[in-house]
């Protein structure tokens, strides 16, 4: 999906953000280089680096690493480099992904003759205060939903709301088709790497090992639909991760506890989540604080398969405007058990993507762009 197209200018835009490893904030990074690309302007991110840095750069981006989101007082001392490389690359704008690059940036800007314009994008709700503040400051304050963007204006009385401008995040239809169902030989292969899974329609959490993603909501839910003779199964997906140990031994002895070990698998992250998506019967989002977007909705219903999840922030607001079928008031297990029978007897019809895609964020953050640097 190409956003090409001649500019009436070309820009120079560098990102910062702290790292290039994974999640949400780092996959918008790409995308915009690569949409920056296309459409003929120059596009640098400044980071400590990671494993996204190779896919930046096939794509035509170019990366600086500069260790700018390490919460330590060394940090402060890539001040001057920070401020030389953007005197050298003279950009047009300089876009902050997140708080202490967000100050090392705008540090950086002062005393410099020629500045860039300031674009900053809140991608969570951050603790309110002076240290998150920071992110406000942008000439134009980008937000990822509504959800945000009310979060804003709830805890900063003072804030100019006519710099927000709502962006909300995409997926790439083409990497999500409609419909999809993986082939024979993925799920053979699946099937015997995971036997458990089989033989009943298959509930899928995706989530890091974190109590915050609503994983024991979601035990307790194939525990309440068994007693109600409602055989499933539950995948755990990414809640194995290194240094969270603990947590996971924590949810086996629940599973256990439960007498649900046979119908729960856990996972490491994967890479073939499409594929796990488009078998399950229902993706659940379980989180208990609000999240400011929730793209695994978007992503699974683009594959038309249903979603079942708690009514707040970012994942609330995408299932009121895409799937109301699928909310649940948060923390109701009662009405969660109610509803998953519901959607596992019967889910409504899901229609095409009309929004939410990757193409009408990149094509939005252009537009921010060239905005601002008229």
């Amino acid at each position: 999906m190409s956003v090409a197209a001649t500019p009436a200018r070309t820009l120079t835009v560098v990102q910062l953000i702290p790292a290039l490893q994974s999640g949400g904030a780092e996959r918008s990074v790409l995308e915009v280089g690569q949409a920056l690309v296309q459409a003929g302007h120059r596009s640098i991110v400044i980071s400590a680096g990671g494993r996204l840095v190779g896919q930046l750069e096939a794509e035509g981006s170019e990366h600086i690493t500069l260790d700018i989101g390490r919460k330590s007082l060394l940090t402060l001392g890539r001040l001057g480099r920070l401020r030389r490389l953007l005197r050298e690359l003279k950009p047009d704008i300089l876009h902050v992904r997140s708080r202490l690059p967000a100050w090392l940036g705008w540090w950086a800007l002062k005393g410099m003759s020629r500045r860039p314009h300031f674009i900053t994008t809140v991608h969570g709700l951050n603790s309110p205060g002076r240290y998150s503040a920071i992110m406000l400051r942008g000439e134009r304050i980008v937000v990822v939903s509504q959800t945000v963007r009310d979060y804003l204006i709830s805890h900063y009385r003072k804030l100019d709301i006519t710099r927000i401008r709502i962006v909300p995040r995409g997926i790439d239809p083409d990497k999500f088709p409609y419909g999809h169902r993986p082939d024979e030989s993925w799920q053979r292969a699946f099937f015997n790497e995971f036997p458990n899974l089989a033989g009943a329609p298959l509930l899928t959490l995706p989530g890091r090992g974190t109590r915050l993603k609503g994983h024991h909501d979601a035990i307790e839910l194939v525990a309440e639909l068994k007693q109600r003779g409602i055989d499933t199964r539950l995948l755990l997906l990414g809640v194995i991760e290194q240094g969270r140990e603990a947590y996971a031994q924590e949810l086996k002895e629940l599973i256990k506890g439960r007498g649900v070990t046979n119908q729960v698998v856990m996972t490491a992250p994967r890479e073939d989540v499409r594929d796990i998506y488009a078998m399950s019967s229902l993706i659940l989002q379980l989180s208990n604080k609000p999240e400011a977007f929730g793209r695994t909705v978007v992503e699974a219903l683009a594959l038309c398969r249903p979603v079942l999840g708690y009514a707040h922030g970012g994942v609330g607001e995408l299932l009121a405007e895409l799937y109301p079928a699928g909310r649940v008031p948060p923390g109701d297990r009662e009405r969660l058990v109610e509803r998953a029978a519901e959607l596992l007897r019967v889910a409504p019809p899901i229609s095409p993507l009309q929004r939410y895609r990757l193409i009408d964020m990149q094509h939005a953050s252009l537009a921010l762009y060239e905005e601002v640097a008229a």
